[in-house]
Formats: structure tokens, sequence, C-alpha cells
């Protein structure tokens, strides 16, 4: 089993281009599928840290991510800030009930072979510029999810954890989210929601043992990066 990264698919058959925001961007969804499909096999692992699709609504999004759960492998989806169509995880379970390779984090966690994947959305941590008071309310509440899905995972396995705003920037002032990825020795931790200009911003490498990887779509090139050959 090999697990692969890839967040910020932004897919959309609601019509939304995603070109204006870098020629890169020009049929990235065939980039997406292609690359998949020469790197992917059936028993591998793949984790998409958010913003999966542009859809509003659920039923508009299974269009999107049906196209995504025909492809090999398991897949482990966290919601993102763009996903508003996961409004409810239970009716998000109930949707894809069909697909038996998807699998949606939201305080909990997933056991496959030697690895528990835990995760959660995540938010602007205290040292963004322009945090608020809104935000501290949101931060506070994505630390507690998160601790609840590292508290459920088996203590036996490895843990991987995805978040898809940056817990740590290269500046490495330390956020709630780092103290927990420590304090659960958490392996390796994906994440996403950078772009472009912004990507020189999150931290990657190791950190008192624990690798941050920044895997959204357009900086790793539309292919999913490995996490674990």
């Amino acid at each position: 089993m090999r697990i692969f990264a890839i967040g910020d698919l932004h897919l959309s058959k609601q019509d939304k281009p995603m070109d204006i925001f870098g020629r890169e961007w020009i049929d990235h969804s065939r980039k997406i599928k292609e690359a998949w499909l020469r790197l992917v096999a059936n028993d591998d692992v793949v984790l998409i840290p958010g913003d999966i699709s542009w859809a509003m609504g659920l039923e508009d999004a299974y269009e999107d991510l049906a196209d995504i759960l025909t492809l090999p492998g398991e897949k482990i989806f966290i919601r993102g800030n763009h996903d508003y169509w996961w409004s409810s995880y239970r009716k998000v379970i109930n949707a894809f009930s069909e697909f038996k390779n998807a699998h949606f984090l939201q305080n909990n966690s997933i056991s496959i072979g030697d690895y528990a994947f835990v995760g959660t959305r995540g938010w602007l941590i205290p040292s963004c510029a322009g945090y608020t008071t809104a935000d501290e309310r949101i931060y506070k509440r994505e630390l507690i999810r998160f601790e609840m899905s590292l508290q459920s995972a088996q203590k036996d396995k490895r843990k991987i954890a995805m978040l898809h705003f940056p817990p740590l920037f290269s500046d490495q002032v330390i956020s709630g989210f780092v103290e927990l990825l420590e304090k659960y020795e958490v392996d390796t931790v994906v994440y996403a929601h950078l772009h472009g200009k912004s990507c020189k911003s999150g931290f990657e490498g190791i950190r008192n043992g624990v690798r941050y990887i920044l895997c959204s779509a357009d900086y790793i090139n539309f292919t999913p990066v490995t996490i674990k050959n």
C-alpha cells in the first residue's frame, strides 16, 4: 500500500472556470485524472485535504466526487473552506454510501493497514495577519475537533494527519495544531489551501519529528504527491 495526497481539486461541473487563477489551471481536472491513473493502484490510499468541489449543494457535488471515486485507490476526504456542499457529515456519508472506497473525516479517524488517518479542516492561526475574534472562535473549535480525531485513532497505528489550512508557516510560529501534532506523535501532516506565491509561506520539512507536506494541486503540478512508497 502506497499513500498519496492531493488537495484543492476545485472540481466543478457547474461552469466555474479555474483558469482565471492562472494558465496552469486550464483543463486541470483532466491533468489530475491522467496523473492519478498513471500513479495510483487499487490498493493505494489518496488523501484529499479539502476544497474538493465548487458545488453549493450535495447533489451537484455528487457529480464531481463520483469522477474521483471511480479512480483507483481508497480516498480519504476532509472539508475545506470552499466545500459548502458538506453541511452534514451524516448526509455526506449517506450520499456516497455506494462507494466503498470513500472515507470522510469529521471528528473521527480511519484505519487502513498500519496507519490511522486523522484530520479536520483547521483555520487561520493566531499569527496570521488580520486574525480576528471571529477567527479565534473557529480556531478553538477546530482544535477541539482535531483532538477528537486524534483521540479516536488506534494507538498501535502510525498517524497521518490532514488539515486544509496550514498548521505552520515558514516563520515557524507555533499554533495549537502544531502542539497537537507533536503531543499525539503524528508521523506526517498534509495540508493545502495555499496557491501561487503564497505557497512559499507554508512550512515544509520535519519539525520535532513531524513531517509537513503542502499538497495544493497547482503546487504539485496536479499530480498526487507520494507520502509513503
